[in-house]
């Protein structure tokens, strides 16, 4: 049977133009709507500037670029962007007046489960629910992004800037995030990346959940709750990272196994509204119920207390890290004698007075940061009252004259003289 040859050229081409990538635009909220539901999984969608008012779906793959000045308002209820899709990018857009329904998710913009391969890119986010949320999802970017809540709110009744359950392969990446409840918060999901991103006015920077094998490296935390808490997690390396003027904490491992917290600068975290009965202090680090961890190359300064330990936290190494001029080097009620120091390297204390006589960088004598009476204090604070009486002064000198080693407390055999760490205090 013969074939017509310009039959199959025809068809060939109308083949080819259904596959080719077009770029459609859109300059009002009835054509968004319109592309949205028609587009192909190649097209491009260009959203000029403008106000598109309502709430918008995606269900099939496209990049939505947004031109300067493409705002999406949602009318102050519901998602503005849901993406029920793989294969997205969404970029350049300015979204607001999102809902504020937590228990509805109501976000800027929702990844709904088993979707994957989602970039979220230099856009603009001004509501008062989650910024953005990601269920069950898999290899997410979110980068460049400005999330800010609403300070007019209480904290805990916002949303997340990010929140991320059962997300594998997240990578959140220079944004900035203020005015949230939390900044990123990440719940049994692994493996995610959180770097290089600007954290203020909110509870805690970062928060992982029943989470493991994740890193964060190079986040700044300013004028926050807490700076980063890891709790009920596995391996999770958290380094590089700034924490400043916070009251509660600046690295928290709570119930927490195999984490590396190394290299992180931790300064003035303080509770102006403390009660010692409370023992609600500012804590450089707070380790509550977490073992097997490693401790090192951090600064803890200017904070009520540089490292509080309790309930069951006694088996983590910890050297290498400077202790500078907190109120409290280190909080420890325990009944268990603890070497704060591996393999010859100690720490810095920069309460500790000593000598150096060999020129091995440690002082002669071991340092223990708190005695007899401090726990005595701790335990019983409304004794406190008696901290700076002559009689106390007397009993430290005498302890101190002894140099008897106490049966229980922290003990750092090799302290360091000068500071360790490659970070400058400020």
């Amino acid at each position: 049977m013969r074939i017509n040859l310009s039959l199959l050229l025809f068809v060939s081409v109308l083949h080819s133009d259904s596959s080719v990538a077009a770029i459609l635009t859109a300059t009002n909220t009835q054509q968004l709507q319109h592309h949205l539901l028609t587009h192909k999984p190649t097209d491009t969608l260009m959203i000029k500037a403008g106000i598109y008012s309502g709430h918008f779906s995606i269900t099939a793959p496209i990049h939505i670029k947004g031109e300067l000045g493409s705002v999406i308002d949602a009318n102050g209820k519901g998602v503005a962007l849901t993406v029920a899709a793989s294969n997205v990018t969404i970029e350049g857009l300015t979204i607001n007046n999102w809902g504020d329904d937590l228990y509805e998710l109501d976000a800027a913009i929702l990844i709904t489960e088993d979707n994957s391969h989602i970039n979220i890119l230099h856009n603009t986010l001004s509501g008062t629910g989650f910024g953005i949320r990601a269920d069950d999802s898999d290899h997410l970017t979110i980068k460049n992004n400005m999330i800010t809540g609403n300070k007019g709110i209480h904290i805990l009744d916002r949303g997340d800037g990010i929140h991320l359950n059962h997300v594998r392969h997240a990578r959140v990446l220079s944004n900035e995030i203020s005015a949230v409840r939390d900044g990123v918060y990440i719940e049994s999901g692994d493996h995610s990346l959180v770097s290089n991103n600007r954290f203020s006015n909110l509870q805690y920077a970062i928060h992982y959940m029943y989470s493991q094998h994740d890193e964060a490296f190079a986040n700044v935390a300013n004028n926050v709750y807490g700076g980063y808490a890891i709790m009920s997690s596995k391996f999770v390396y958290l380094h590089d990272n700034k924490v400043n003027n916070a009251q509660e904490f600046g690295v928290l491992l709570n119930i927490t196994n195999g984490a590396r917290v190394e290299s992180n600068h931790i300064s003035h975290i303080h509770n102006p509204l403390s009660q010692p009965t409370l023992g609600d202090e500012g804590k450089g680090l707070y380790v509550y119920g977490a073992r097997d961890n490693n401790i090192k190359d951090n600064v803890f300064s200017e904070c009520d207390i540089g490292i509080s330990m309790a309930m069951g936290g006694e088996k983590n190494r910890v050297y290498g890290n400077d202790f500078i001029d907190n109120f409290v080097q280190v909080k420890y009620v325990g009944d268990e004698l603890l070497q704060w120091s591996h393999q010859g390297q100690g720490n810095y204390w920069s309460s500790y007075v000593g000598w150096d006589t060999n020129g091995d960088g440690a002082g002669e004598s071991h340092y223990q940061p708190n005695d007899a009476l401090d726990k005595l204090f701790w335990l019983y604070p409304e004794a406190k009252f008696l901290l700076n009486s002559p009689v106390i002064a007397l009993l430290r000198w005498i302890d101190s004259q002894l140099a008897i080693v106490a049966p229980t407390g922290i003990i750092d055999d090799y302290p360091a003289m000068n500071p360790l760490s490659k970070h400058k205090s400020n």
